[in-house]
């Protein structure tokens, strides 16, 4: 892994990032020219990816964080792809969530709501978990995996006319587009009728 220059931290190598926190925690596996890369196998890889989602400060980075975002992923991931039992995905996602509540609050400035877990070590697991549970009521047929057969990163389409496709059009997309056009220029011209 690189580090941030400046900072002396490891920088985020993956591809994607800035999607819904369930999908930021799914895209910490990304394909790289058929080598499969997973963010949280990497030694300081659960360091850089609650660094990314913002629970540096809140989320220890030891193996109950791992081992809870991990459970996480897995759950997600089975309900995105259909990959297990629809039933057991959503029973282990219903478990992760028991690890955790919301509790409502009147405070000085008004209403609040508080996230409370049984430890802070399930604190990302849980905020992944629940956000998931958010992207289902607002729309989820936004939520979707890139359209190239070769990636496996999603991504929350929020473009107006809801017809993303890809990951990214610098990646996936322009990959797409390349594919196609070679396709097009490739194919044998007709022989000349005259000769």
């Amino acid at each position: 892994m690189s580090t941030d220059p400046g900072r002396g931290r490891t920088a985020d190598p993956r591809p994607l990032t800035g999607e819904p926190l369930p999908l930021d925690l799914v895209n910490t596996v990304w394909i790289d020219e058929g080598v499969r890369h997973d963010l949280l196998e990497r030694p300081d890889g659960l360091a850089v990816w609650l660094r990314s989602a913002g629970f540096a400060d809140s989320v220890p980075a030891d193996r109950e964080s791992l081992d809870a975002l991990l459970a996480t992923r897995r759950a997600v991931v089975a309900l995105l792809d259909g990959s297990a039992d629809p039933q057991q995905a959503a029973d282990e996602l219903n478990e992760i969530l028991g690890h955790g509540r919301i509790r409502r609050r009147l405070g000085e400035a008004g209403p609040l709501s508080v996230v409370e877990t049984d430890s802070p070590a399930w604190l990302a697991a849980w905020s992944a978990a629940e956000a998931y549970l958010r992207l289902l009521d607002e729309h989820p047929d936004r939520i979707r995996k890139c359209a190239n057969p070769e990636c496996v990163l999603h991504f929350y389409d929020v473009s107006k006319n809801g017809k993303r496709r890809w990951c990214s059009m610098a990646g996936c997309g322009n990959r797409a587009k390349a594919s196609r056009h070679y396709a097009r220029h490739r194919q044998p011209r007709p022989a000349n009728a005259d000769g």
